[in-house]
């Protein structure tokens, strides 16, 4: 017998992230460079590697924007 899945809890926009990558950006060679914006705290960083942005996403999540972005 399937139960019925349990529904999906919802979006929290403390959650929420925008991201902008810059022209040289290059997926496939893992050089990424460009932006990131905590949209409920206003805070923003630029990124020049996936750890520095993976950093931000962290420091935004654990700390619910507390304390000025560091530069990466």
């Amino acid at each position: 017998m399937i139960l019925p899945s349990e529904p999906a809890p919802p979006l929290s926009p403390h959650r929420t992230f925008v991201v902008q990558f810059r022209a040289e950006t290059d997926v496939a060679a893992a050089h990424l460079v460009g932006r990131v914006e905590h949209v409920v705290s206003g805070q923003a960083t630029t990124f020049h590697t996936l750890e520095c942005l993976l950093a931000f996403f962290a420091r935004m999540l654990t700390e619910r924007g507390a304390g000025s972005p560091e530069v990466c």
